[in-house]
């Protein structure tokens, strides 16, 4: 039954009193829903990567008077696609990469705000807390198996990130030791697994007495069904995808430093069943700075993009490899880019009115690049690309209907702000 409008505004009014989602419906579909992706690898480069020295390269800069790049561009396996020096493994596979290179928003001048938008595709509500891409997806196809989580995270936990008014339920793990797993699922040495189960019981026990006496408490159930869920995961089949020793010395070689180590993990978390694995590249500033290359991070901005391209090259091929490229989404994302001048000391600012994203594996059509921008990477000569579209896209490409109302309480709230797909790049 479709809300009232008596019903909408008291949703506006309440809807974070009970944060968990009643239900959802969907609306007329805008487009087809073309995918065929049913797990997602989400590629953070958080800081702004610069789009004109990776996947838009332009005329050659000075690094100080002459606007431009900070490197030369070689041509790729895509025909009249070219993209930064540094990324030679991924210009010999952009036959099966997408780019859309005339991505754009209004909010340049502060990471947090960007971040958030680029990964919940809204700006912030006072009445509402919008839920991360990672949660709609866990939401909107489910978990694939009770012992491993739908929502993985490799990074540090953020509002960003956060389930929002979907609730406990389409939370995530976070990870930021990829040998070992979460901590929190493993049990304290001197807690011996007869132990373990005893306090289970118990808890148990607790549980579902207070439960029998609150039947109506959601808020419980819900964090309840998050514990109990836990429990499971701290079983062999979610803590052996850790054990990244199993894999051939050759393949971890190639995969490369940290960052590739988490790109090889999250291809054992999409193996296990996860839907969802963030993969955050900033948790080892190779060149002191990460990608914000303000100053003079950006004299070694060639060591980010020299990791990036060895690790997810390696994972195109692992992927491909274990029969999993055709049903996984690969998405490299930033929250901005970096415009073509340089400043006092050779570094670059904040562009978010034009910058990249690259796409790859399930429901994408390889060798294309969607949009263009001036000789500097400045202006957009044609396809804006809008942060509804960007994330059409990719519930277009895991066979999410990008037009779908989903409810907080009973407020109607657009899966997308009213987005569509850039169905260029979709096969």
């Amino acid at each position: 039954m479709q809300p009232t409008r008596r019903d909408v505004c008291r949703g506006g009014l309440f809807g974070l009193a009970g944060s968990q989602l009643a239900v959802s419906e969907p609306r007329e579909t805008l487009e087809p829903v073309q995918g065929r992706a049913d797990a997602c690898i989400y590629v953070w480069l958080g800081g702004g990567a610069g789009h004109i020295d990776t996947f838009d390269p332009k005329r050659r800069g000075d690094g100080k008077n002459t606007p431009g790049s900070y490197y030369d561009a070689i041509p790729t396996a895509a025909r009249d696609i070219q993209v930064c020096e540094h990324l030679p493994g991924l210009a010999s596979r952009m036959d099966r990469c997408a780019l859309l290179r005339t991505v754009s928003h209004d909010l340049n001048s502060q990471h947090g705000a960007a971040s958030n938008l680029m990964h919940t595709g809204r700006k912030p509500s006072g009445t509402i807390i919008y839920p991360s891409v990672g949660s709609l997806v866990s939401h909107e196809l489910g978990s694939k198996s009770d012992d491993v989580p739908a929502y993985v995270v490799m990074g540090y936990p953020n509002i960003m990130r956060d389930p929002g008014f979907l609730g406990a339920r389409c939370g995530y793990v976070y990870l930021t030791q990829i040998e070992t797993g979460p901590t929190g699922l493993s049990p304290a040495p001197d807690v011996s697994s007869e132990r373990q189960k005893r306090r289970e019981l118990l808890l148990g026990r607790l549980r579902a007495d207070y439960l029998a006496r609150n039947d109506d408490d959601a808020l419980v159930r819900t964090k309840a069904e998050v514990s109990e869920q836990g429990f499971r995961m701290a079983g062999k089949r979610f803590m052996d995808v850790f054990r990244l020793n199993r894999e051939r010395s050759s393949l971890r070689e190639s995969y490369g430093s940290e960052f590739g180590q988490r790109c090889l993990l999250a291809r054992r978390l999409v193996q296990a069943g996860v839907r969802f694995v963030e993969v955050s590249f900033n948790l080892n500033f190779l060149n002191g700075t990460g990608w914000d290359v303000h100053q003079d991070g950006i004299l070694k901005q060639h060591l980010l993009i020299q990791d990036l391209d060895r690790a997810l090259s390696t994972l195109l091929d692992d992927l491909r490899q274990h029969g999993l490229f055709d049903r996984t989404l690969i998405v490299v994302s930033t929250e901005f880019g970096r415009p073509a001048e340089f400043d006092a000391y050779g570094g670059r600012g904040h562009q978010a009115h034009a910058f990249s994203t690259l796409f790859a594996g399930g429901a994408v059509r390889g060798g294309v690049a969607v949009g263009t921008t001036d000789e500097v990477g400045d202006k957009i000569v044609d396809r804006q690309t809008s942060v509804p579209d960007y994330f059409a896209t990719i519930f277009a490409a895991m066979g999410i209907d990008p037009a779908k109302n989903l409810y907080a309480n009973s407020r109607p709230v657009p899966i997308t702000d009213h987005g569509r797909p850039v169905d260029q790049i979709l096969s």
